[in-house]
């Protein structure tokens, strides 16, 4: 099965570190998970004639994009729980969006900090339970409750909760405490971050900018919309 419940479009981008000769052999990485994400549903698939989907088209065409990836459980907390742990749902136990996390993981970034790596996480953790709470391997930590919403977000900014007014759209709200958090690393300090937007799983708001974009746009759906549905 394609990945259909948690989309991989080009999450990982590499970034030079400009530090000496040691230093310069690590890279920083920016790994960008969207929920809910049909595979294919971006601007330079082509699929949509009127979608537009800037910012992952450039990725596309500055980077590789994976149009057979697949994953063997595909439900939002086991594909969690997989990419974070590189195990099957069988193994790390994790293997429906109620099963707890039985405690004894090991995630990836814990790793890159043994390595020397700053490391960040930023948005929908929803991975074994319902909780906020900073997890191992992650230097700094934004998140919020289960699956969140778009608007009026509470986060959970390393154990201190912040609450946000509705007029604040959870994408922009991570996507720039992401940022600044990048701009504030020494130049010689690799990282890691890692961005995990709840967008774009129900209940769907879109940013107040985006209201009556794909007005009068139709979708029909036949022949691969059929045998690789997303609804």
């Amino acid at each position: 099965m394609k990945i259909q419940f948690i989309s991989l479009l080009l999450l990982v981008t590499m970034l030079p570190s400009y530090a000496g000769t040691t230093q310069a052999m690590k890279r920083n990485v920016v790994f960008i998970l969207s929920d809910d994400h049909r595979f294919d549903f971006m601007g330079f698939t082509g699929k949509l004639p009127w979608l537009k989907t800037p910012h992952m088209d450039n990725m596309a065409e500055r980077g590789v994009y994976f149009d057979q990836a697949y994953v063997t459980t595909s439900l939002c907390s086991p594909s969690r729980a997989s990419i974070l742990t590189g195990l099957y749902a069988h193994t790390h136990t994790i293997v429906d969006n109620q099963a707890p996390n039985p405690g004894n993981l090991t995630y990836f970034p814990e790793y890159l900090q043994q390595a020397g790596y700053q490391t960040a996480f930023f948005g929908k953790w929803h991975m074994g339970d319902e909780s906020d709470d900073p997890q191992p391997g992650f230097n700094h930590w934004e998140s919020f409750k289960g699956q969140g919403v778009y608007t009026g977000v509470t986060l959970n900014i390393n154990g201190e909760h912040t609450s946000y007014e509705d007029t604040v759209y959870t994408s922009d709200l991570l996507t720039e405490h992401a940022v600044e958090w990048m701009e504030q690393i020494e130049s010689d300090q690799p990282f890691f971050v890692y961005l995990s937007h709840k967008a774009v799983h129900s209940e769907f708001k879109q940013a107040a900018r985006h209201a009556g974009m794909y007005a009068g746009s139709r979708l029909r759906i036949t022949g691969d919309l059929l045998t690789n549905p997303r609804w």
